[in-house]
């Protein structure tokens, strides 16, 4: 917990400090702390893009981080310090209760990051894509040796900056980070509801509710959770300024969709939110379009360059084909991963899915057990009663908008693969948005707000099996923290396995001599896959990952064996 402490201390240093930047070029007159290092991150997230390029981001881009911050302090040391001493005040103005959860939560935030990694995708491909982007950077066809390496993530990106693993080789913890920065915000935000009765503030205000819930992706740097807080920041400022809407704050939002967008593809609906304010505020806004438009560019450039090289298409996964290279992850392979993501959804296989109807697979969609089913139906539900409270409490355009962003992303998820986590942000919103509308009084809220952290505190420090809850058989047992982890946190994976080193054709790999499921690499070193992945393509498609030349560097393509191979 101590080493992350310090780690954390010199991540918000970092961001402020180029949120200040970010802030200034972009002209956004912006004096919110939170989203200072917010926009901090969404900086540092584009310079290590633009770099991984071309390099590894390593101790050379900590240097560079290093002088850009030295130079930031030495111009603009008193505007700085200011936002510090801003923040400062508004912490100690807090109410004695509002204050003292907030202290009980962070030390909570710490403790589950410091615990061992819960989180399944963390062992298939959050470890190993973070090592080879502080190794290599983007690495050309990478995903041929493991298709998960092709969904690397904006957050990864950022993660590979803030893990500092030419020092430590356990830090992992900037979910943790961000939810920290959503908690401070959202109490801020609540804090202030008591005062001025906006239930705009009360709808992000509610974020502490949820915590239970997010505590079991901040031990492993989980794309969902910066998703999760940055959806509600960004609904707040949608909310809040639909019908005044200044140029600064919509610039201010599409850089918070952008920098979701960047982190996870499949919140390509919330695009709808920039263009709506767009039409509604063309006159006023026409005018001031050049910055964000000019960040909007440079950000879908960097994801298409990001997937050009990694993946060999620009977008993945698809099965768009115009712009591919001679290492494209070859079609067959694609569609095999392409039909497991769909079926997945559904937890049923992919001949299954096919032989289904689109009402059969609502159906069973709706009817699955354990934690699955629960969300399922509770989205349903949402779509059913939310007019009804939107119309009766808070008949609001902007809440209609959200609403209809909802329909469509949950349509979206349905045609490509329908996990509740991908729409949790909207469940989350529109759940605690229901709760408001009937629950708004501050005792009331107080009283909620204490009883949330109980759960949380027990799922942190006893042993919970979640048999009952979870399908996924890898993800029975709670992390809980261990005194162990008072100073040094966790190693950044949960399993110990020893990993064998395996020839085939030029490509000489890691992998793990023990393995829980198919697509699990562990924390071996690079390049690290496991052995039954590749005999599995090669034995049902005739195809393995070879290196192009004997340095990693220069990346991996799939050879299609012949008969004689």
């Amino acid at each position: 917990m101590v080493l992350i402490i310090f780690s954390w201390i010199y991540i918000l240093f970092t961001t402020i400090n180029l949120g200040f930047l970010t802030n200034k070029i972009l002209d956004l007159k912006n004096k919110n702390f939170i989203i200072t290092s917010i926009l901090g991150l969404f900086l540092a997230t584009i310079l290590a893009s633009i770099w991984a390029i071309f390099g590894r981001i390593n101790i050379e881009f900590h240097i560079f981080l290093l002088i850009t911050n030295i130079l930031l302090l030495l111009k603009f040391s008193q505007s700085i310090t200011k936002i510090y001493r801003l923040f400062w005040l508004e912490f100690l103005q807090l109410q004695k209760t509002i204050k003292a959860i907030l202290i009980l939560i962070t030390f909570l935030i710490l403790a589950q990051c410091a615990s061992i990694p819960f989180v399944i995708d963390n062992e298939s491909y959050y470890i190993q894509t973070i090592k080879w982007l502080n190794e290599y950077g983007f690495v050309k066809g990478l995903a041929n040796l493991h298709l998960f390496l092709g969904q690397t993530s904006g957050w990864h990106i950022t993660q590979s900056v803030f893990n500092f693993s030419f020092l430590y080789p356990k830090f992992n913890d900037l979910s943790g980070f961000c939810l920290l920065l959503g908690n401070i915000f959202s109490l801020q935000k609540l804090d202030e509801y008591f005062k001025n009765n906006n239930k705009n503030y009360l709808f992000v205000g509610l974020i502490p509710l949820c915590n239970l819930f997010f505590f079991q992706f901040i031990s492993a740097p989980s794309p969902d959770i910066p998703v999760y807080i940055f959806s509600f920041i960004l609904f707040f400022y949608f909310l809040e300024n639909l019908k005044n809407m200044t140029s600064e704050i919509f610039n201010l939002i599409v850089l918070l969709v952008l920098f979701i967008l960047y982190i996870k593809n499949t919140t390509l609906t919330f695009a709808i939110i920039p263009i709506t304010l767009l039409v509604f505020h063309f006159k006023s806004l026409s005018k001031e379009l050049i910055k964000p438009a000019t960040v909007t560019i440079l950000t879908g450039i960097l994801f298409i360059v990001k997937n050009m090289i990694i993946c060999g298409s620009p977008i993945f996964p698809s099965k768009i084909t115009v712009f591919t290279t001679d290492y494209a992850i070859p079609n067959i392979i694609e569609s095999f991963y392409y039909e497991q993501v769909k079926s997945y959804g559904f937890f049923i296989t992919a001949e299954q899915y096919n032989g289904m109807t689109v009402s059969q697979l609502f159906l069973h969609w709706l009817s699955m057990p354990k934690l699955n089913g629960l969300f399922n139906k509770i989205s349903i539900l949402l779509v059913i009663i939310v007019p009804f409270f939107i119309y009766k409490y808070q008949n609001k355009k902007a809440l209609w908008i959200l609403y209809f962003v909802m329909i469509l992303q949950l349509i979206l998820l349905g045609l490509t693969s329908p996990q509740y986590r991908f729409f949790m942000n909207f469940i989350l919103f529109f759940s605690l948005f229901c709760f408001a509308s009937i629950f708004s009084g501050k005792k009331t809220i107080q009283y909620f707000l204490i009883l949330s952290i109980f759960p949380t505190c027990i799922a942190l420090l006893f042993s919970v099996n979640l048999n009952r809850f979870s399908n996924h058989k890898f993800m029975l047992k709670i992390s809980n923290f261990s005194i162990e982890n008072s100073i040094f946190p966790y190693q950044n994976s949960k399993s110990n396995t020893a990993f064998e080193s395996i020839q085939l054709g030029n490509l000489k790999y890691n992998s793990p001599v023990e393995n829980d499921f198919f697509w699990a690499n562990g924390d071996g070193n690079l390049p690290c896959v496991d052995k039954q992945q590749l005999d599995y393509f090669e034995k049902y498609y005739h195809i393995i990952p070879q290196m192009w030349t004997n340095n990693l560097k220069d990346g991996f393509y799939s050879k299609q064996l012949t008969k004689n191979e």
